[in-house]
């Protein structure tokens, strides 16, 4: 070691590739300054041969706050809905100690089956617990891309047994609901025009609300049924997007949401009469910060109706499905992923539920393109050993 002494500091001095270097320790411990020397050397070292010092990972934590979150907040901030997506599984995930005080590349398979635990623990359902799995993949992988990260990451995988939405309205069940969404409407005005001959509006001179938007359910549950929108695309439909016999959708989910869609008789007089009653450039206005209805605007009206209709609780979603499902025994899959505004078959395939009616004349049609085949003038039993005689 080439420690020296001027005054209480030690220095050192040494050549490194030709060339002398000599800096202060600023400690007066020799054996402190020979270790700071060593380290001068090693760091050199380290650099000729192509060696960095090893980057420090940060909490789970550390990096949403830091890394994540503002980066979602950026490019997701027209897309609301994405937004919440993102922020309620990391919600959960920060809120679950083990994995949010863990650097990332200390995070094992074991600390997320953890995770999983407590969320099953909480009675989540799997679907749930999948979304926020989803979050944390995402976090990995982005991670990994801009090298937070060198080693790699333990894989995120899905939990087997999600329900999907497999939900479809029967027409009894639609016409049942529909007309208990009218009479929900019914009883708005009815109760407003009891009001006004209340004792408060007579007597007291308090002059009751008046609804604004009685019949907004039936309308919104029509609109749904008959054009198969999202319901957020219905949410925020707007009269600019409503010519020429036609929905059009500007943009929503994926780049394939952007497409036009026929409207139905009943639809199109809904418009009409909607149009006449304009407030704004929404066709489905309130008071809320969007301007807009919200899936918030209609979940008592929604719970009153299914009540009502003596039809089990669904979520506004199963108007798409059951609507997809019907278009689909009557057009080719292009055309109903068009119309679905889906971006892939394989999607589309999810929203097609081929009902017990569609199914037994579609067979018919096989067994009578058959028999027409074999030349065969006797019926057959219609079982399935009819298949057995026609080769």
């Amino acid at each position: 070691m080439s420690v020296y002494k001027r005054g209480r500091i030690w220095w050192y001095k040494f050549t490194w590739n030709g060339e002398p270097i000599r800096e202060s320790t600023k400690q007066s411990n020799k054996r402190v300054a020979e270790q700071i020397e060593a380290a001068h050397k090693t760091s050199l070292a380290k650099g000729e041969v192509g060696i960095r010092d090893r980057v420090k990972v940060p909490t789970l934590q550390t990096f949403i706050d830091q890394q994540f979150r503002p980066y979602i907040e950026s490019r997701f901030v027209a897309k609301q809905k994405t937004l919440e997506y993102y922020n309620c599984g990391l919600t959960h995930l920060c809120g679950f100690s083990r994995l949010a005080n863990t650097p990332l590349d200390k995070i094992s398979a074991h600390d997320i089956s953890a995770f999983v635990a407590s969320r099953h623990e909480a009675e989540y359902e799997i679907t749930s617990i999948n979304r926020q799995l989803e979050v944390l993949r995402r976090i990995f992988k982005l991670a990994a891309e801009w090298g937070t990260v060198e080693k790699i990451l333990p894989r995120v995988q899905m939990l087997r047994g999600e329900r999907r939405r497999e939900r479809v309205l029967s027409i009894d069940e639609e016409n049942r609901y529909l007309a208990a969404a009218e009479q929900v409407g019914n009883d708005i005005v009815a109760a407003y025009e009891r009001a006004l001959e209340g004792i408060r509006a007579t007597l007291r001179g308090e002059t009751p609300i008046e609804p604004s938007d009685p019949y907004l359910l039936r309308d919104v549950t029509t609109i749904l049924v008959d054009c198969g929108l999202r319901p957020e695309e219905c949410f925020r439909l707007e009269w600019e997007n409503v010519r020429d016999g036609s929905i059009f959708v500007p943009f929503g989910k994926t780049a394939s949401a952007r497409r036009e869609i026929p409207l139905s008789d009943r639809v199109v007089a809904i418009l009409q009469r909607r149009r006449s009653e304009q407030r704004n450039s929404w066709v489905l206005p309130a008071e809320t910060r969007s301007c807009h209805i919200e899936k918030s605007s209609l979940k008592k009206q929604h719970t009153k109706a299914c009540l009502a209709a003596n039809v089990a609780h669904f979520p506004l979603y199963t108007f798409r499905h059951t609507c997809l499902t019907r278009w689909a025994a009557h057009m080719d899959p292009y055309t109903l992923g068009y119309l679905a505004g889906h971006s892939d078959f394989s999607t589309t395939k999810r929203y097609v539920h081929p009902q017990t009616q569609t199914v037994v004349e579609a067979m018919k049609r096989v067994r009578a393109a058959r028999v027409a085949q074999s030349g065969h003038k006797s019926g057959h039993t219609g079982d399935s050993g009819g298949f057995s005689q026609v080769a």
